[in-house]
């Protein structure tokens, strides 16, 4: 029966022997290769490589705040846009709703206006249609009564227009520059009469002929005590 197995056989002891010690120096040298100094070479290598990544994170930087300023741009013009627009639509609706109203109204009054047109033409038409010299004494009192009557509807025609439109009446002067008409006249006009004078004139002094008066009874109610 064959003997069993042992790996020991197969043992070099004298190579074993001589590997340990190799591997030893081997570990020796690489701990001693990490400790060492850094040489000049390998710190400027380093500094370059410092000065790169600075050179690309102020690159980075840069290109940061562009976009920022950028972005702040868009913000303002948008806040532009938004607050430019709220404020024209409220003009906006507020001046339609102006204009509107003042065209309805123009157009009330133009065609309240082109009416009294149409009634002071009639009313002057059958005014001038009035021809006195040709009524006869059969018909005078009719065609008088009928002239009577186109006149006084043109009075009322001309005096409705009057109310309606200040223009007819000469009102369109300018406001604080009153008409001649309105003009009062000086109580020291020479067209008003003596009496008026007189009475403007007692006016003004009556205070002092009552002072006077009134001085003089003092001085005789001092002599009659005597």
């Amino acid at each position: 029966m064959a003997s069993d197995y042992d790996p020991t056989e197969f043992v070099d002891s004298d190579f074993e022997a001589h590997k340990a010690p190799q591997s030893a120096t081997t570990t020796t040298i690489t701990t001693g290769a990490a400790q060492r100094a850094p040489t000049r070479e390998e710190v400027d290598s380093k500094v370059v490589e410092a000065q790169q990544k600075l050179s690309e994170l102020k690159r980075a930087q840069e290109e940061l705040e562009r976009e920022r300023a950028a972005l702040e741009e868009t913000r303002r013009r948008q806040m532009e846009f938004q607050t430019g627009r709220q404020e024209m639509i409220r003009n906006l609706t507020r001046g339609l709703g102006l204009l509107e109203e003042a065209e309805f109204s123009a157009r009330r009054d133009a065609e309240q206006m082109a009416k009294a047109l149409a009634d002071l033409r009639d009313a002057l038409s059958k005014v001038e249609a009035i021809h006195e010299e040709v009524w006869s004494k059969d018909n005078f009192n009719v065609e008088l009564t009928r002239a009577l009557t186109a006149v006084e509807n043109a009075r009322m025609e001309w005096n409705a227009a009057r109310l309606k439109f200040p223009v007819l009446s000469g009102e369109n002067q300018k406001s604080g520059e009153p008409s001649a008409a309105t003009v009062p006249e000086p109580p020291w006009s020479s067209h008003r009469s003596f009496l008026e004078l007189c009475k403007f004139g007692l006016a003004l002094t009556w205070p002092v002929a009552a002072a006077v008066l009134l001085l003089a009874a003092v001085l005789l109610a001092v002599l009659f005590r005597r």
